[in-house]
């Protein structure tokens, strides 16, 4: 089936950005007195705040304390990391093709609204997406499906008629259980093995622009 719109994530998608958040938790935590390992923290990211503080720091997200680190994790990347952040190599064009074929373009991301709008900026995605929804749109981030389920109905599209374009292993749980097919790329740092359940893996969106016509987003 052609699909009528794609969903796209945005960090370790569109942007080099994975291991900059993962880093900008690491500092935030120590800052508290909590110490754990860059790589722990670089598994999680993908999934929201409300997910991964739980799980490394046995922190609820929305106590006072969870709600501080988030936001001190905020200053960290957007002051330290965000100027040194750099979209993947042909992600304009990509995003001007698939507007070209018809396609209608969203974003799902587990990012904060104010900081999504930062990222898109960095590779002008204001010019080629027509909805966005952010972890501030949904009750709970990736891997569940909540964003999933909100950008669709932002589109006004049924699971079938759409294609979503992640990087980790909580997009494609993400999309799966809200019904949507996935296509993963492999710059966000994942193996296939991870990336199961994707219907095709690509390596970054420079790949999957040059193999455009023979992925689903053509149908």
């Amino acid at each position: 089936m052609r699909p009528r719109a794609v969903l796209l994530d945005v960090d370790g998608t569109l942007i080099d950005s994975n291991d900059a958040h993962a880093h900008a938790w690491v500092a935030a935590l120590l800052e508290t007195g909590i110490e754990v390992d860059f790589s722990t923290v670089r598994r999680l990211i993908g999934m929201g705040g409300d997910k991964l503080l739980p799980k490394i720091a046995q922190i609820e997200a929305e106590s006072g304390r969870g709600k501080a680190i988030s936001q001190r994790r905020g200053e960290i990347f957007q002051t330290q990391h965000l100027p040194h952040i750099r979209p993947f190599p042909g992600v304009n064009t990509l995003l001007r093709r698939m507007r070209q074929h018809g396609l209608e373009l969203g974003v799902a991301s587990s990012a904060k609204g104010e900081e999504l709008d930062s990222l898109l900026h960095l590779f002008g995605g204001e010019e080629f997406i027509e909805v966005k929804t952010s972890s501030d749109d949904a009750e709970n981030s990736k891997p569940d499906p909540d964003i999933v389920q909100a950008a669709l109905g932002r589109l006004g599209q049924t699971a079938e008629n759409v294609i979503l374009l992640g990087d980790t292993p909580y997009d494609v749980r993400a999309g799966l259980k809200a019904g949507v097919r996935v296509i993963a790329l492999r710059c966000g740092g994942w193996s296939d093995a991870d990336l199961r359940g994707a219907v095709q893996i690509y390596d970054d969106p420079a790949d999957l622009l040059s193999h455009f016509e023979e992925s689903l987003l053509v149908g």
